[in-house]
């Protein structure tokens, strides 16, 4: 597979996750809705980190080990910044239902939908750096 047709694919995979995280928000399930968006937005970066880089994305789901191995840290506002630290806790998926109690805690319609829309600014942000 060329470098192209990977950079596509991890996009492509990317915004099916925002997809079913906008379903998930939509059936009230933010907790849910926030992971899918943490995950949307890691392979939007792993995507980018494909483009700019000759090696493979590393095995994390650190957002900022990814935009600092990729160069884009440097590059991030404020606010883009308090967006990826707000996305830290996001990251469920094998953690214990005491961690995603409270996580699920924190949320509510309003932050899913802000969450929701962060994601896709900064993954449509991530694509004009390309």
């Amino acid at each position: 597979m060329t470098q192209e047709n990977q950079v596509k694919q991890w996009f492509e995979i990317a915004e099916q996750d925002l997809q079913v995280a906008e379903l998930t928000h939509k059936n009230g399930y933010w907790l849910y809705a926030a992971f899918l968006c943490h995950q949307a937005l890691e392979k939007a970066l792993k995507g980018y980190w494909t483009d700019v880089n000759e090696d493979i994305p590393p095995y994390t789901h650190s957002h900022a080990k990814l935009m600092e191995g990729c160069g884009l840290m440097d590059k991030l506002t404020d606010e883009q910044l308090k967006f990826v630290a707000m996305m830290i806790p996001m990251y469920i998926e094998a953690r214990y239902p005491s961690y995603k109690q409270k996580v699920a805690g924190t949320l509510n319609e309003q932050i899913s939908q802000h969450i929701l829309d962060e994601t896709k600014q900064m993954i449509q942000w991530i694509k004009e750096q390309l």
